[in-house]
């Protein structure tokens, strides 16, 4: 049997997750992305065009705030991993108990307090700092369900489809932010108040969703403990190269020369009637519509093309070939715009499937790593996903914040409907269509490293399957015969 459709309860046997839990768990990961997307979209729009922020202090104050949440990920990961739980209770109390803290954090950082600009980048600091904490604990439990949710590997992939394609779902939604901004703007509401209202429901409406994800069981047991301190937690990571390498490719995407793209829309495209706010949001649902429906058949094209890994290295060759393309075509008519969109469509095919690989690659090193130490490491292992995200997007904001100041970028221009400088103009285009392509390189090169081995991957499960075994019936109490 090969279920697709969510709303079955029926499964194949021990260890196959029912469909509901599985969409419990998918609509828990979409609320949380609900979050996510808006702050990590959003804010620094916010603090920069409606709090008028310098963008170099804004760029350096969100990544020193990655790279010290970055840093403490692999910490809190580890933390997580020696916890003290009930058995197949590893994870799941975080869903629990930290979703409404992180929609409150998040609120607060869109209310504006009308502080001086060294008391506004005080402020954001020290929130945004804050919400990566809690974030960091909320995100490392909900990906970590993965690799317990089965033992074996092709339902954990399964999985991996299905809560990705949730979380997916989450940032489409924000995805229509600049078309609800702009019809509030027209009612009368101004931004600040727009992006406030906005924080209520993308970000405490968000975190109230992501609490559906406690639905979702554990069904691997955790091996005996060991006692062992975090750093020997955090240095169990040197067993897993394929992890490494996944996070060592991830992050050099964000080394892309490019700003935000909404920048290049309200600054450069325009068809009249049509601003550019209108026409990110279309070229976003128009370049992911048939992305997202490759999604539901990402394992299957997997098992077609040869693994997971294949996926991978197809989505960034499809990125670095379309994009030079589309940047040869243009943008500056209607007929461009559309070719250019359809590109990006294509692009996204694969692209759209590179989360589902990474997370079911991640969760099946995790079962390597387990054969060679003895440790599960769920928590350390996941956590490397938040730390590398981190990471990319500090090194994405501050080459943003010198790309604007460079440009010569002028928030106060954009207030007051002026048109930015034709240096700034110029480079919006290059930036937005070719910046990611030097990402794209970089990944490739180092995902050609990981390896992915299906006969490996069942030998991994077939010997771990007879230590649990061996493991349970040891902790079995012995029965004695009284002769009563």
């Amino acid at each position: 049997m090969k279920p697709f459709f969510l709303f079955s309860k029926e499964t194949k046997g021990e260890g196959y997750v029912p469909n509901n839990e599985i969409f419990a768990y998918a609509s828990g990961l979409a609320g949380q992305n609900l979050t996510y997307s808006y702050v990590s979209g959003w804010l620094r729009y916010f603090c920069i065009n409606l709090l008028h922020m310098d963008p170099v202090k804004v760029g350096s104050v969100f990544t020193l705030s990655h790279v010290w949440d970055a840093i403490n990920d692999p910490v809190i990961g580890a933390i997580v991993d020696r916890r003290n739980h009930k058995p197949y209770m590893k994870l799941r109390p975080y869903h629990i108990y930290f979703p409404p803290i992180l929609g409150l954090i998040s609120l607060a950082m869109f209310f504006n307090f009308n502080f001086s600009e060294n008391m506004q980048v005080a402020y954001i600091l020290i929130t945004y700092f804050m919400f990566d904490f809690f974030y960091s604990f909320q995100d490392v439990a909900l990906w970590g369900l993965i690799p317990l949710s089965s033992p074996h590997s092709d339902e954990r992939s399964r999985v991996a489809q299905w809560v990705s394609i949730g979380a997916g779902a989450g940032s489409v939604v924000v995805g229509a932010f600049q078309m609800i901004r702009s019809a509030l703007n027209s009612a009368g509401l101004d931004d600040k108040t727009v992006f406030f209202l906005c924080a209520i429901l993308f970000c405490c409406g968000g975190e109230l969703l992501s609490m559906n994800a406690y639905r979702m069981k554990e069904r691997v047991a955790m091996p005996p403990e060991k006692g062992e301190s975090v750093l020997q937690s955090l240095l169990v990571l040197r067993h897993n190269p394929t992890l490494l390498l996944i996070s060592a490719a991830r992050f050099s995407q964000g080394l892309s020369p490019k700003v935000q793209n909404a920048y290049f829309f309200e600054n450069c495209v325009n068809f009249g009637s049509v601003n550019g706010q209108t026409l990110e949001v279309i070229y976003g649902a128009a370049s992911g519509v048939l992305g997202t429906p490759v999604m539901f058949f990402a394992t299957s094209v997997a098992k077609k093309i040869g693994g997971m890994k294949k996926i991978l290295v197809l989505s960034q060759l499809f990125a670095v070939v379309l994009r030079i393309a589309a940047f040869f075509v243009g943008f500056n008519t209607i007929p461009k715009f559309i070719i250019m969109t359809a590109l990006m469509a294509v692009v996204n095919l694969p692209g759209q499937m590179m989360d589902i690989a990474h997370r079911s690659l991640t969760a099946d090193s995790i079962d390597e790593v387990e054969l060679k130490t003895g440790l599960r490491t769920e928590g350390v292992s996941f956590s490397m996903q938040n730390f590398t995200t981190k990471m990319q997007s500090g090194a994405s904001t501050l080459i943003e914040g010198f790309l604007l100041k460079f440009l010569g970028y002028d928030s106060l221009r954009k207030e007051q409907g002026l048109p930015q400088s034709e240096k700034f103009i110029k480079w919006q285009w290059p930036m937005f269509m070719l910046g990611p392509v030097v990402g794209a390189v970089l990944y490739l090169i180092l995902i050609s490293f990981v390896k992915d081995n299906k006969e490996r991957k069942l030998e991994i499960e077939r010997q771990l399957r007879e230590r649990r075994q061996l493991n349970q019936s040891e902790d079995e109490p012995v029965q004695v015969n009284t002769g009563e």
